[in-house]
């Protein structure tokens, strides 16, 4: 799931990705709004709150969503050129690592909330949820070749319209347009899901649910680091 690249990957492949990583921005995305009314996947949003509060005045609060674009942006640059070097060195794990370094910082963050060793202020937590977002999406991005993005829900959503008219098409088109109106289907309904139970689990434990994540994601990538060494 995190060694094979672009045309190497099979559409289940993409599909279990897609399913599992789009259910985790979900969660963080549903308790970024939580926890500080801010979404930490949806730049879309966080532009437009930008200027909507920059245009009544409001400096301050429009600093902080664009702080959370800029996160998200820098999250997604630091990924892409940890992979391309990983690339470059032949480097089969470097996915799987993106992924792990994901895990660690929710880590980190998860266990120096629930052991109050740390009072983050909300819009520092969100930032830095953001910028796990950006990381992440950059992963599957550029692992997939741009065929699975896990919180870019706008145009999965616009593709779903685009696929579901080229069912009115042609046999060519249909059998085009199918294997990608599943992907993004399943996408776009794991996000949602992912967001219910994110929502539902940080009611009942709280900064716990950051530990929970990392220990998903870490289940999902350490055991592929270890494959991507084998002969």
């Amino acid at each position: 799931m995190l060694i094979k690249v672009g045309d190497d990957r099979t559409s289940n492949i993409d599909l279990v990705l897609a399913g599992l990583l789009s259910a985790l921005a979900g969660a963080l995305n549903a308790v970024g709004f939580l926890i500080a009314g801010s979404f930490t996947a949806n730049m879309t949003g966080n532009i437009s709150a930008f200027a909507d509060s920059l245009a009544n005045g409001a400096v301050a609060i429009s600093l902080s969503f664009m702080g959370l674009v800029v996160a998200f942006i820098c999250g997604a640059g630091i990924a892409a050129l940890a992979i391309q070097a990983g690339e470059k060195r032949h480097l089969r794990s470097v996915y799987a690592l993106a992924i792990t370094v994901e895990a660690a910082i929710l880590l980190v963050l998860g266990t120096a909330l629930v052991m109050s060793l740390v009072r983050l202020d909300e819009t520092l937590l969100v930032i830095v949820l953001s910028f796990i977002m950006g990381l992440q999406n950059a992963v599957t991005t550029m692992i997939s070749r741009a065929r699975v993005r896990t919180t870019h829900v706008s145009g999965m959503a616009t593709d779903i319209g685009i696929e579901l008219a080229a069912l009115a098409g042609d046999t060519k088109a249909r059998h085009d347009a199918m294997p990608k109106l599943i992907l993004h289907s399943l996408t776009l309904a794991s996000f949602a899901i992912g967001g219910i139970l994110g929502a539902l689990l940080f009611q009942l434990t709280g900064s716990w649910l950051f530990v929970i994540a990392a220990t998903v994601l870490l289940v999902i990538a350490v055991p592929e680091a270890f494959r991507a060494h084998r002969p």
